[in-house]
């Protein structure tokens, strides 16, 4: 009997997957010889026994194997010439091209190119928390070491809501210190903010997925809807908790990526953390559309997003400001997770969990046809003698039903 015939892909959730990646595929990779410091392909992972994780993650959870192996830390090369950091310091953005610039002679374009989105990622959130990305300034005079030592502590427990995959937690710090050692030796940097960090007790111990990270439950998300004050409030529970969505994604939420008027409701996106794609809106659809009737409505001069901000040079509201609602929703609701206060990225989990537990559902229900067919995995009659249309109505089907136990309770 091969790996793939053993592993129960279908009843693995997302997180499951990657730490299942993590601690089985990416170690019997290396055995085999691969150097991980590049993405490996698909035949590399089908010749080490793994080819089924590829129709999971197609089948139930909407993505490429290249996509889940950019939350695992595998990012792809870029196209342009001329990379945008996203921030207007110069001076660190010449430190990011310096280190890069050596780090080219010795490495593969793609892990470069890896270590440039991290990196990026990790200066826009600087300036995004702290108001500045003047990084290499502040670590010039030895007198900054105790301040930069809680920013840097700071901006990593941000990251910690935007990463899906401890693992991948643990190559951002690589890279995060790798840079600040490059400021110490070549730019004259007082001392590296990053080496000293408490990162364990930030980002507890990566070997329990399942510990790390918690959900809501189905409970305490009926409990948050119920204590909403406002529809800005309501809009936030669904797009977290119903639609799945991550913090920045609900923020700049627009009029234009919503498809509502057909059969498959949906939304667009031209730009996302694993490339353009689309996310079914399989519950929340009225409120939706009451919301967006009354922002057009009541403004006349209404920029179109459902979280708009005159404030904003974006015209709307920061990932932050989510962050934010959400715990004063949470802190209202009197919602405690392992008895401390729930974040945004607790919602995402408990959509990954709810699809997850909709799909056992599904397959439970298809046992006994599968048995009928000769077969012990109700996952081959999924996806040999059902149509896509008929896949995709199902799985709908069993997740409206599992949020609206969790919504209508």
């Amino acid at each position: 009997m091969t790996q793939q015939e053993t592993i129960n892909w279908s009843r693995k959730s997302l997180e499951e997957l990657q730490t299942f990646w993590n601690t089985r595929i990416e170690p019997d990779l290396r055995r085999d010889g691969l150097d991980l410091d590049d993405r490996p392909t698909y035949d590399e992972v089908a010749e080490a026994g793994y080819s089924g994780i590829a129709y999971a993650l197609r089948e139930h959870h909407g993505m490429t194997l290249t996509e889940f192996l950019e939350t695992v830390g595998y990012v792809e090369p870029s196209s342009e010439e001329s990379y945008q950091w996203g921030i207007d310091d110069e001076t660190t953005i010449e430190a990011l091209e310096s280190l890069l610039r050596r780090a080219e002679r010795k490495r593969a374009p793609t892990t470069v190119d890896s270590k440039r989105y991290r990196l990026a990622t990790y200066v826009r959130l600087y300036d995004s928390v702290h108001g500045t990305a003047a990084l290499v300034d502040r670590v010039l005079e030895a007198t900054n070491e105790y301040d930069e030592l809680r920013r840097v502590e700071t901006v990593l427990d941000e990251l910690d809501d935007e990463l899906e995959s401890p693992a991948s937690k643990l190559r951002y710090l690589s890279d995060i210190r790798e840079f600040y050692r490059h400021l110490k030796n070549r730019h004259g940097a007082a001392f590296n903010p990053a080496e000293n960090v408490d990162h364990r007790e930030i980002w507890r111990n990566h070997r329990d997925t399942e510990k790390d990270n918690p959900a809501l439950s189905s409970e305490q998300v009926s409990t948050l809807y119920d204590a909403v004050g406002s529809p800005d409030e309501q809009i936030l529970v669904l797009a977290l908790c119903a639609w799945g969505l991550r913090r920045n994604e609900v923020a700049s939420l627009h009029v234009s990526q919503f498809v509502l008027e057909d059969d498959d409701p949906h939304i667009a996106f031209e730009e996302r953390k694993n490339g353009p794609g689309t996310v079914a809106l399989i519950y929340g659809v009225p409120e939706l559309a009451d919301r967006i009737d009354a922002l057009g409505g009541r403004d006349r001069q209404w920029n179109g997003y459902l979280f708009p901000s005159r404030q904003s040079e974006s015209g709307h509201v920061t990932g932050e400001t989510i962050q934010r609602w959400f715990k004063r929703l949470a802190d209202r609701a009197d919602i405690r997770v392992r008895d401390k206060q729930p974040t945004s990225k607790m919602g995402r989990r408990f959509w990954y969990t709810t699809y997850n537990q909709a799909m056992n559902d599904l397959l439970d229900n298809l046992d006994v046809i599968a048995g009928d067919q000769g077969s012990s995995d109700p996952s081959v009659v999924l996806k040999n003698y059902l149509s896509e249309a008929e896949r995709r109505k199902y799985r709908r089907e069993f997740m409206r039903e599992r949020l609206a136990d969790a919504f209508e309770q």
